[in-house]
């Protein structure tokens, strides 16, 4: 990890720069790949599933059968695991739900928002290296709270043509209709535009790699909704004399096993501090199984001494950090300071892990700075509103005069007309 020492403010932009992949690169294969899914459907996802996994797919949609094998090869702990996260994240999730409430805006005029879930949502689970079906309850559960009436899922094949069986487990726990044998670029094409066997989806939630980022950012443009703009998985740890190095390098490590692009960062106020987690760091990276890819990511990380707490507050605001760490003395009283970060974890005993697995908070976060202006997945995102308003005769001779006052400053005569036919009308029954 690079030491950088006291930085300059207007150094900060240059210091926090993320890796970076040119999404726009990728645009042509990202069109190439639609228009065949467009023309040959499951073909095309076949096709693009040999060319780049080497797998030779029969069905596309996951049997009844497989579903149901699944649940025998799972241990009877990780299903308890899985119990005790779903339960989390269902109570937390279930809590946003909000009541729609009539708003009297002026006397006769009253209007009001009604929440309807979105009717068809697809989710995006990776697979590969790492298969996270952690992502399949923080996706599933709010949208089945949500009241979403189709919900299917998609997810890259290992080597022999079968779904991770835990994956399988987690779907059918939180109720998801069908799962498809369909990884990159080529299932969220399916997902936007249809095929034999995947049904198009008015939104696609889910991470993944830059073939995925960039195939959700290509579909967002012609009518498809997504979650957010993603990016490399990121972690910034805020620390003093108060933390414990050995949970600050475990965390900044947690992250980087992510993948070779994620970038870790602490800032600290304390020189001392500094060196116990570049030592704890070292010890404890030679000890994971994902070392290779943790070493990479390291490369793009950094440790970043300031010189007060409130300095490490702007930077990390300035960052925008997917996952923010605070672990310093006190650290609720800083809660007020913290503008930009998808999810907050405090205190020594908050490990990031707890929120990207059953504390009950959403894991899927915007990153890539993007914290500035999204949130992180919620009950809303699986939801839309419609708003309502209804005004009495007696409120419309109140607003009216207001309403043509406008229009004809716009100039848009029948804008005004449509008011006043009405006021007519009125005074005449008076």
């Amino acid at each position: 990890m690079q030491v950088i020492n006291y930085p300059k403010k207007q150094e900060w932009n240059n210091i926090l720069k993320r890796p970076v992949f040119d999404v726009e690169e990728l645009e042509g294969l990202v069109n190439q790949i639609f228009n065949e899914i467009k023309i040959d459907g499951d073909k095309a996802l076949k096709k693009y599933t040999w060319l780049y996994d080497k797998i030779k797919l029969e069905d596309i949609l996951v049997s009844q059968e497989e579903m149901d094998d699944a649940e025998n090869q799972i241990s009877e702990d990780l299903k308890n695991a899985l119990d005790v996260a779903s339960r989390n994240i269902e109570k937390f999730h279930a809590a946003q739900y909000r009541e729609t409430e009539k708003i009297e805006t002026s006397k006769g005029v009253n209007c009001w928002r009604k929440f309807t879930p979105i009717e068809k949502v697809g989710l995006y689970v990776p697979g590969g290296s790492a298969p996270l079906f952690s992502t399949v309850l923080m996706l599933g559960i709010p949208a089945k709270i949500a009241g979403c009436k189709e919900i299917i899922l998609c997810t890259p094949p290992g080597k022999d043509g079968k779904i991770d069986p835990v994956i399988l487990y987690a779907s059918k726990l939180v109720g998801v209709d069908q799962v498809f044998k369909a990884g990159g670029i080529q299932a969220i094409g399916g997902m936007a535009f249809g095929t034999e066997s995947i049904p198009n989806v008015y939104k696609i939630f889910g991470p993944g790699n830059q073939f995925v980022t960039a195939a959700k950012q290509s579909v967002s443009k012609v009518g498809v909704a997504i979650d957010m703009p993603a990016g490399p998985s990121e972690v910034l740890v805020i620390a003093d004399d108060n933390a414990e190095p050995e949970f600050i390098a475990a965390d900044l490590l947690s992250q980087a096993e992510h993948g070779a692009d994620s970038q870790v960062i602490l800032v600290t106020w304390k020189p001392t501090l500094l060196e116990k987690v570049v030592d704890a760091v070292e010890k404890q990276l030679n000890k994971l199984s994902r070392k290779d890819v943790a070493e990479l990511a390291l490369k793009n990380s950094k440790i970043i001494l300031v010189n007060s707490l409130d300095e490490a507050l702007e930077l990390s605001n300035e960052y925008a950090p997917e996952h923010l760490i605070v672990s310093v003395t006190d650290e609720e009283k800083y809660v007020d300071k913290i503008t930009n970060a998808g999810s907050v974890f405090l205190g020594n005993y908050t490990p990031e892990s707890a929120g990207d697995y059953a504390s009950g908070t959403n894991h899927t976060l915007p990153t890539n700075g993007y914290a500035k202006s999204y949130s992180g997945v919620n009950l809303e995102s699986f939801m839309k509103s419609i708003s309502f308003q209804k005004i009495s005769a007696e409120g419309l001779l109140e607003l009216g005069p207001a309403i043509e006052t406008m229009a004809r400053a716009e100039k848009l005569d029948a804008h005004c007309n449509a008011v006043s036919v009405r006021l007519q009308k009125i005074k005449e029954k008076c």
